[in-house]
């Protein structure tokens, strides 16, 4: 059965605010108030990473907030281990994201034994990157599936231009009702509706909507 949390985001739109470091947006209370500004514009939750970020947002939004802590760059850098999805939880999130592949995590814990350990404590967003870990989610008892990591994970699915649609066909025909969240390379209103069209339960978008700098860049190229 969904959980009445991620039951309300169904058809919904998620946006996540991250900035990455070295960037001037960089700023617990800049996160903040772009998720507010992007609950004012109709989100229906936010993703969001690192602890001041999480509380800073959980304090300005009245809308749910999924968390996830991102250490290193290389392997599983998204919520790697149980201490870091912990920290997370006591930062106010009411979802935590984890990295759902099959690569070592610093704490030698499997994805299986770390959703196992967070059972009553909070809901688990699985970030998945093919088959193999949405199965590994579902048979975990995650209560998000998403094609978050789809392109990223070396020896995975070739990087799409836009979202992966065959992995989140792929994915909801395994899922068997399970929500499946299309996270990744959402830039357009039309790959938004494409993603719902292809049977995303809810859809994430962060760049398009959160990162000025790509935006830029994207206009930047256009003309230049």
């Amino acid at each position: 059965m969904t959980d009445p949390l991620v039951a309300k985001l169904e058809g919904r739109l998620i946006v996540s605010c991250q900035a990455y470091p070295g960037e001037p947006l960089r700023h617990p209370e800049t996160m903040a108030q772009m998720a507010r500004a992007a609950e004012l514009g109709g989100a229906a939750a936010i993703r969001c990473q690192g602890l001041s970020d999480i509380a800073a947002i959980k304090g300005r939004v009245d809308i749910p907030v999924i968390g996830l802590w991102k250490e290193g760059h290389d392997g599983v850098y998204i919520t790697p281990t149980l201490r870091h999805a912990r920290a997370c939880i006591s930062a106010g999130c009411d979802v935590v994201a984890l990295d759902a592949t099959d690569r070592p995590r610093p704490d030698g814990r499997t994805f299986g034994e770390t959703v196992e350990a967070l059972q009553g404590e909070t809901l688990v967003m699985a970030d998945c990157a093919c088959r193999d870990d949405v199965q590994r989610a579902l048979d975990a008892g995650c209560a998000i599936v998403s094609t978050t990591l789809a392109g990223y994970v070396p020896g995975g699915r070739e990087k799409t231009d836009g979202p992966d649609l065959e992995f989140l066909r792929e994915a909801v025909a395994l899922a068997g009702g399970v929500p499946v969240f299309c996270e990744g390379r959402i830039h357009t209103t039309a790959d938004a509706q494409a993603a719902m069209d292809a049977g995303a339960f809810a859809i994430v978008v962060g760049t398009a909507i959160t990162h000025p700098t790509s935006l830029t860049s994207w206009f930047a190229r256009t003309i230049g």
